[in-house]
């Protein structure tokens, strides 16, 4: 039987059940407001949680069962195997990308002449030396383009780039946070997981169970089959650059990681620094480097995407574009991670909705 409303709670203005809810939207809301400088580690370290589940469950077999030993070990290999490196490579890159920033300066106060190499490129040699004398070839050319383009000068976004290590502190500890945050979903993921299908029936009863089992196929799938692949192919198109001789090839590397992400970014970043070769003389160099990226490309598509790409879903070019921009916008280097997922969660939600209309009519 209900209970029996009391002669109080027939006179008070709210009532009790409309009263708690209230107060917990502004507990909600004053939680999400305390505490939204953790929820970039935390949901990278939900990401990387995930994606690594399987793993971690064949680790927690060979120590037994034991949690919190399994989840230190867990740590230790992301910080050996992904982390250290990351940092590694960010740090060689921007020392050369400091390189390019004093060429800027020096080619912003003196002008800088037409390279040969950018006449011999086939097709657009000259309509790009126009260009380069227009933007760069006389003093102060790139700052007014620069000034054009972001609203900034040349000479601050260089001191910006020299001081990048200020906030190397604020990195660190969002490293740290996401860090603590990834040995508790590691120890404590099954239980979490529990406590979650318990308050997720009372939210999507008959919904949750296929919802919530789609989330870490998802995330794996997403992970696996953008980020591993894309970090593959920046180290051994890396490597291909240092081998033919370019310029800076740990920060071309870095770039052409990140186009891999999107679908044609990849064969766009090694033509492109094929044709320089090309151009600048190196002819062998750039057509082995176009022959090495297409093979490469070819391996990794017929082979080992259909591989690790699996899973409910696959992203198409628009909401995967969209998720690397907005996840880069709004939380940096972790955006990287964090975006597609989202995104790849939307069209896995609205695919579901979609189906169930569809079988419903």
């Amino acid at each position: 039987m209900p209970a029996r409303k009391t002669s109080s709670d027939r006179h008070a203005l709210v009532g009790p059940a409309s009263a708690a809810r209230w107060l917990l939207l502004v507990i909600l809301l004053a939680s999400a407001y305390f505490f939204y400088g953790f929820l970039v580690p935390l949901l990278a370290a939900m990401v990387i949680g995930f994606a690594s589940w399987p793993l971690y469950r064949r680790l927690l077999k060979t120590v037994d069962g034991n949690r919190t030993v399994a989840a230190t070990i867990a740590i230790l290999l992301v910080v050996s195997f992904i982390i250290v490196p990351i940092s590694l490579t960010a740090i060689y890159a921007v020392g050369e990308v400091k390189t390019w920033g004093a060429w800027a300066l020096k080619a912003n106060e003196l002008g800088a002449p037409v390279p040969d190499w950018l006449m011999q490129v086939p097709l657009a040699g000259a309509w790009l030396s126009s260009h380069w004398d227009q933007y760069v070839g006389h003093p102060g050319a790139l700052g007014e383009l620069v000034q054009l383009i972001s609203g900034a000068n040349i000479g601050t976004i260089y001191r910006g780039i020299l001081v990048i290590g200020a906030s190397a502190f604020h990195g660190i500890l969002t490293l740290l946070f996401m860090l603590i945050s990834l040995f508790f979903v590691y120890r404590d993921g099954d239980r979490i997981v529990a406590q979650l299908d318990v308050v997720g029936g009372r939210i999507l009863p008959g919904r949750w169970e296929r919802v919530s089992r789609l989330v870490p196929m998802t995330i794996s799938a997403t992970v696996t089959g953008m980020t591993v692949i894309a970090v593959g192919e920046g180290i051994v198109l890396g490597l291909a650059y240092w081998i033919a001789g370019v310029p800076s090839p740990v920060t071309l590397g870095i770039i052409t990681g990140f186009m891999a992400l999107i679908p044609g970014g990849a064969p766009l970043s090694f033509t492109l620094v094929s044709i320089y070769l090309v151009a600048r003389g190196s002819f062998v160099a750039g057509i082995g480097l176009l022959l090495w990226g297409t093979v490469e490309l070819f391996v990794v598509d017929k082979t080992l995407r259909p591989r690790l790409v699996g899973g409910p879903i696959k992203l198409p070019f628009l909401p995967t574009f969209f998720g690397l921009v907005g996840g880069v916008k709004t939380m940096g280097l972790l955006g990287l991670f964090v975006g597609p997922v989202l995104m790849a969660l939307l069209v896995a939600i609205w695919r579901e909705w979609l189906l169930e209309a569809q079988q419903d009519t």
